[in-house]
């Protein structure tokens, strides 16, 4: 499954298969930086901090809820701030984002409605290295926390489920700055990799009743790994600049998927 700041989005339907993606978000945004053009075209040097607006395509499954595949839209905001430490002489750098995702989407006989909304926090650290052809090559890893919840408008026992997850993730950027007409650009590339963590799920035909006033816990901390998590986000953007400022244009895919206490979501 994403995604920001001061700009337009259009959104994209790209199709993830629908067996193996349980939530996806694919999302064409407009970045607008609030530093100037030239601050951005060093990674190793400058704090960069920008916000995306974000729409796309939404393909969500939850089977606490409902045992059928919801489609439709799904908006996103996210706040990135990417900045240098002193750290091994300044080659470790520091990336936090603050992403808010809004989500409505159907059942494929249009006949229930699913609102879905998350909010999450990365803060991960790279290891950077320039290669002889400019091209900057940065990894490592960080943490993720995230919350929200899906409600479905159809059910009325059990008409809701929350999300709450916390993940360690490994990481990877490419970075490739250029010139056009002796203007900066540049092109990156990155992608997330969670491998563990916990995650809160009831489990099947148990009720939230249940679990926070009748006190019965059944396994609802579970440990997560690719093995019943896989997940993944990755984008792809380029920057380019506009009277001063530097704009971002780019494709993102956020896949968030479990198998836990028999729910599929």
């Amino acid at each position: 499954m994403i995604s920001q700041k001061q700009k337009i989005m259009i959104p994209t339907t790209n199709k993830i298969t629908k067996p193996t993606v349980l939530k996806a978000l694919c999302l064409w945004g407009l970045l607008l930086f609030v530093l100037p053009a030239r601050a951005q075209t060093d990674l190793n040097r400058y704090t960069t901090h920008s916000t995306l607006f974000g729409i796309g395509h939404l393909n969500q499954m939850d089977t606490y809820l409902s045992p059928f595949e919801y489609e439709g839209l799904q908006g996103s905001i996210v706040h990135e701030k990417f900045r240098p430490t002193h750290w091994l002489d300044g080659r470790i750098v520091t990336q936090q984002k603050t992403e808010g995702y809004l989500g409505l989407s159907k059942n494929p006989a249009q006949s229930a409605s699913a609102i879905s909304g998350s909010l999450s926090y990365k803060i991960g650290w790279h290891y950077s290295w320039t290669l002889a052809s400019s091209l900057r090559l940065f990894a490592g890893g960080g943490i993720q926390m995230l919350a929200g919840g899906v409600y479905n408008t159809r059910n009325g026992n059990n008409p809701a489920q929350a999300l709450a997850r916390t993940s360690l993730y490994a990481s990877g950027i490419a970075a490739y700055p250029f010139h056009i007409r002796k203007q900066p650009f540049q092109i990156r590339y990155q992608i997330d990799l969670p491998f563990c963590g916990m995650m809160f799920s009831p489990n099947y035909n148990q009720s939230y009743y249940e679990i926070f006033t009748l006190g019965n816990y059944d396994h609802n901390i579970r440990f997560i790994h690719p093995g019943n998590a896989p997940s993944l986000y990755q984008s792809l953007t380029l920057d380019f600049p506009i009277k001063g400022f530097t704009f971002r244009v780019g494709y993102g895919c956020d896949i968030e998927q479990s198998r836990v206490n028999g729910i599929n979501s």
